[in-house]
């Protein structure tokens, strides 16, 4: 009798709002292999209701030009897929305050979640990356850096 090895657990990954765009809306062939993880089940998407929100007031947006029934497609299609994480406790690890505090909640949601990476394409956010502060929670990386670290063993 064979007993199969079992399967890693999903690498958990916080996405930002920019990249949910990249993946759902606009379908960027580029990161095709990210969503894949995410489709197969490799990577588990964690995320809190702000940032579910916010990806619905963006996909709203003209210049974007997605109708409202694809909108609501697009969003309930990621919402579906993600672990909503509850806000921290108060002995939760201290962060670095992002330069545009919209995007604070990114942090805490891969701090409270327990993410290996944040992958965003935010300029505020990516200044974050070279901080000591980080070191041992979590990493950030753009959307090219994982691709190039999708082989490469997890790490925080």
């Amino acid at each position: 009798m064979s007993t199969a090895a079992p399967l890693p657990a999903p690498l958990p990954v916080v996405l930002d709002t920019n990249v949910l765009l990249s993946l759902w809306a606009f379908t960027d062939s580029r990161f095709a292999p990210l969503r894949a993880r995410l489709d197969a089940g490799a990577w588990r998407a964690l995320s809190r209701e702000d940032c579910l929100a916010e990806f619905q007031r963006v996909l709203d947006y003209p210049q974007f030009g997605i109708p409202p029934q694809r909108q609501a497609e697009l969003h309930a299609d990621y919402a579906a897929r993600v672990r909503l994480v509850p806000p921290s406790s108060v002995d939760a690890p201290a962060l670095p305050r992002c330069q545009d505090r919209d995007d604070q909640k990114f942090l805490e949601v891969a701090r409270d979640g327990g993410a290996h990476w944040l992958i965003t394409s935010d300029k505020a956010l990516l200044r974050l990356a070279r901080r000591d502060k980080l070191k041992g929670l979590f990493r950030i990386l753009t959307p090219d850096a994982a691709l190039l670290e999708l082989d490469q063993p997890a790490t925080a």
